[in-house]
């Protein structure tokens, strides 16, 4: 075995109804004015009043901002910061999906008193070297495991997406509250949650610095996801269910923030971009053919996890390899998700743009166990069409 690192968030708590007690968690972390950051939709539910109850009663000043979209643009960031900084806001709290999270992080750290980068100086691996306030993270979704890995995605053009990876925005806290889950809409507990899978399953065939502990993540998120979301997508009000795919979407990232992804979101990336796919079903999308086109390097990992979704145990890895593809098809028709692109309005003339987009994503490409070129990402995009 090679040496490795592994990093992940301080401190997690699994606890439903959790959210009730953030005033302490946050005044715990030294925090006297907190600022939330989420979206619209959350803004329209019931989720963030009792939130917002038990801050008053706390008497703990709380500032929202809540104008944070799908594929969150550099202007809703800077907005964000700027608003946290004239509230003088000691602590973040990011309050949604992975987008809101993201924000969060980068709220987190441009909005410190002793900030000295702009945004644009921080895009890229290892550039934000800054201090940042404390940080929460309060995921709403199960999928993106935004709450433990120290990547911001942030869109900085009309179809063009930039990272911002650094250890400073892993956060300190991480509030898995499983009642925050329920009664979430079937499509988009569905796409988060073949997302939440394809993380484990990448960050289980990395090319780049998988290592055992990721390995044990990434196979407990998947018999963890594998075997309660379409539960959690056909009821929504089961709370065991819920909170094991929390858990397992917490897992993956963890697994992927240390073993990072690959080819399936390179290629779901320009889906994004171009179309405004949300970010789960572009992943669920191109992931049985993106893994098609891997067996080849792959088929032995892949045969170590089929029996996970499978039960049952391969000699032969291209067997092993065929299973878990025809499993994760299976699961993705059973939650109810579109499987080709047409059905989610992707046009036949884009097809090339996209794959020439796609390997703008090399951060990515590099980490994928065979090498894709251009004429590879179009062959997958068609293929899939």
């Amino acid at each position: 075995m090679s040496g490795f690192e592994f990093a992940t968030t301080h401190r997690v708590l699994v606890e439903a109804g959790a959210a009730g007690r953030l005033p302490q968690l946050c005044q715990d972390l030294g925090a006297s004015h907190v600022m939330l950051v989420t979206d619209p939709g959350i803004r329209s539910t019931p989720l963030l009043g009792p939130v917002e109850e038990s801050f008053r009663s706390a008497a703990m000043p709380l500032t929202i901002y809540d104008q944070v979209s799908a594929d969150p643009a550099d202007r809703i960031v800077l907005e964000a910061a700027e608003q946290a900084a004239n509230a003088g806001a000691d602590l973040v709290i990011g309050f949604g999906g992975g987008s809101s999270m993201d924000v969060a992080k980068l709220v987190a750290l441009l909005s410190h008193p002793q900030a000295s980068q702009s945004l644009a100086d921080i895009y890229g691996v290892g550039l934000a070297t800054g201090p940042r306030l404390p940080l929460v993270q309060v995921p709403t979704t199960a999928g993106t495991g935004s709450e433990v890995t120290p990547v911001a995605i942030v869109t900085t053009g009309e179809t063009t997406k930039a990272g911002v990876v650094a250890p400073s925005l892993l956060p300190d806290l991480a509030v898995l509250d499983a009642e925050l889950t329920l009664g979430l809409p079937p499509h988009v507990t569905a796409a988060t949650g073949v997302d939440a899978m394809v993380h484990a399953i990448e960050a289980y065939t990395s090319a780049h610095k998988k290592n055992p502990y990721s390995d044990m993540l990434a196979r407990e998120a998947l018999r963890l996801l594998g075997g309660n979301l379409v539960t959690a997508v056909k009821d929504g009000s089961n709370l065991a269910a819920r909170e094991a795919c929390l858990l397992g979407a917490m897992m993956a990232g963890q697994a992927f923030a240390n073993a990072p992804v690959a080819a399936v979101h390179a290629l779901a990336y320009p889906l994004g971009g171009h179309f405004h796919i949300p970010h789960g079903l572009s992943n669920s999308l191109v992931l049985p053919e993106v893994m098609r086109f891997n067996v080849r390097e792959a088929a032995p990992l892949y045969a170590q996890l089929a029996p996970i979704l499978s039960n049952r145990l391969f000699a032969d890895h291209e067997d092993g390899a065929g299973i878990l593809i025809a499993a994760l098809e299976k699961l993705i028709e059973e939650v109810g998700l579109p499987t080709r692109l047409r059905d989610a309005g992707v046009t036949e003339e884009s097809l090339e743009t996209l794959a020439s987009d796609a390997m703008l994503q090399q951060r990515l490409l590099v980490n994928n166990p065979r090498e894709v070129t251009e004429a590879d990402a179009l062959a997958i995009y068609k293929a899939v069409f």
